[in-house]
């Protein structure tokens, strides 16, 4: 018996400082009901005025028209697709945090599948905001809609993969919208039974929907969420190879590629845990979460983003193999010219690679992996990365069309600008509002591993 306890392993407790579940309900519920801090007001107020600047600039496109953008004939993909795969990508970690790892009992997902939930919701409001922007007649975006009219039964666009984003992106909001709502009704009974405004108190009994905490209700919610979670996980694969599909099914030259799809879903899982990573930051020390997000929390994000970061290298190469064993000219000079390294656009190809392929290999290093700075900061840098990708998938192949005589040069605009930097601070300000209305940790669920014994493995 003592041999067997000599040879076991303690693993580290995913909540620190003893907390007991007084403490865990007064700590998640205290963004709620105290008043926000001074970072908080900072931080909503830098978000609240870039989303007016790029509010300002959509009126201005939608009421000019998308001549004021920095697109030419060759070169109509630019600044605002790039944008909105971006968002896509940023909008899956979200849904692989909580459906994945719970499909796979990962009790590490606790402290962080909140606030990946909600980013996935947010992420994708901003990434629906390009293409309808894009149509330059918004108000006639009800085109896409399968709606019988004169040219027959459906609408002749239906035809263009760009339609498939359509569907694909709105039943991927509304699964990852109703599997992120059922987690938080436990939180909203909670809050209504301790929040004494009247007002308030209505608001959270009416989003609590008579929620008593019976056990057959707790039954049911256990069965609806594993449910939910086997309907969003195929989604975490299809939606991203649906939006790749708008390159890959395509004649264009760098596009025009079978690795597209699985390329695109490492990508967006390896953008979108960076973007965990750093709403985390925030949230961390903005709401005072220091106990339930720990070095641990951090360190398994940090894992994920070097293995997806791996496939995304390998992708990387793969592409440039695949031109040299090919043989096809259009393709070898897309890969192996000097239009990319040495070209117009240098600046964006070289920011791939560093941000990408070299930074990201830091965090093979264990004291990096475990830093909430660094960690933080490569986030950051990932980020910047990924969107640096897109913009060279989009703007490098379509600058050198078949014909010299279309070769043309981009040049982003002040609205073109303005309307991304808008979307990143509407994207803040609603998360901002959204950990100081709801509960930003599934306090429910972090209450049942806190009286587990630590957890044991066996060498």
């Amino acid at each position: 018996m003592l041999e067997n306890r000599q040879n076991i392993v303690i693993r580290k407790r995913l909540i620190l400082g003893n907390k007991t579940i007084k403490e865990i309900t007064n700590d998640i519920l205290s963004p709620i009901e105290k008043k926000p801090g001074t970072l908080w007001w900072i931080s909503l107020l830098f978000s609240f005025f870039a989303f007016f600047w790029g509010l300002c600039c959509i009126i201005y496109t939608i009421s000019t028209g998308i001549g004021v953008w920095g697109l030419n004939k060759t070169i109509n993909w630019a600044w605002d697709i790039t944008n909105f795969v971006w968002w896509v990508g940023i909008g899956h970690a979200g849904t692989l945090i909580s459906a994945v790892l719970l499909l796979f009992r990962q009790k590490w997902r606790l402290s962080i599948n909140r606030s990946a939930e909600a980013m996935t919701i947010f992420a994708v409001i901003q990434a629906g905001l390009f293409p309808i922007i894009h149509m330059g007649r918004p108000w006639n975006a009800h085109w896409v809609l399968p709606i019988p009219n004169q040219f027959g039964s459906l609408w002749p666009n239906f035809n263009s993969p760009l339609l498939w984003d359509v569907f694909a992106i709105s039943t991927y909001f509304s699964v990852s919208t109703v599997f992120w709502y059922m987690g938080l009704i436990p939180d909203f009974a909670m809050v209504r039974d301790r929040i004494t405004n009247p007002f308030q108190k209505k608001i959270y009994t009416i989003l609590s929907f008579g929620w008593s905490g019976s056990a057959k209700e707790w039954q049911r919610f256990e069965e609806i969420s594993l449910v939910l979670a086997g309907l969003c996980t195929p989604l975490v694969f299809s939606v991203h190879t649906i939006v790749s599909f708008d390159f890959s099914t395509s004649v264009i030259k760098g596009w025009h590629s079978t690795i597209f799809p699985p390329y695109f879903v490492a990508g967006a899982i390896f953008s979108g845990f960076a973007m965990v990573q750093t709403l985390l930051g925030v949230a961390r020390k903005v709401l005072h979460l220091e106990d339930y997000i720990t070095r641990d929390h951090i360190e398994y994000m940090n894992m994920i983003i070097l293995f997806t970061g791996g496939i995304v290298i390998l992708a990387y190469i793969s592409e440039y193999i695949l031109a040299w064993y090919s043989s096809n000219i259009f393709e070898k000079f897309i890969y192996f010219s000097k239009k990319a390294s040495q070209g117009p656009f240098w600046w964006a190809f070289w920011a791939l690679i560093i941000c990408n392929v070299i930074i990201p290999q830091l965090l093979w290093i264990k004291t990096i992996r475990r830093s909430f700075f660094c960690s933080y900061l490569i986030a950051f840098i990932i980020n910047i990365g990924m969107w640096f990708e897109r913009f060279d998938i989009i703007v490098l192949n379509l600058s050198h069309d078949y014909l010299p005589s279309s070769w043309t040069g981009f040049i982003p605009s002040f609205v073109d600008v303005g309307i991304f930097i808008g979307t990143i601070g509407l994207f803040f300000v609603l998360y901002l509002l959204y950990i100081r209305t709801f509960p930003v940790i599934s306090q429910s669920e972090l209450k049942t591993i806190l009286k587990e014994p630590e957890n044991c493995s066996s060498k």
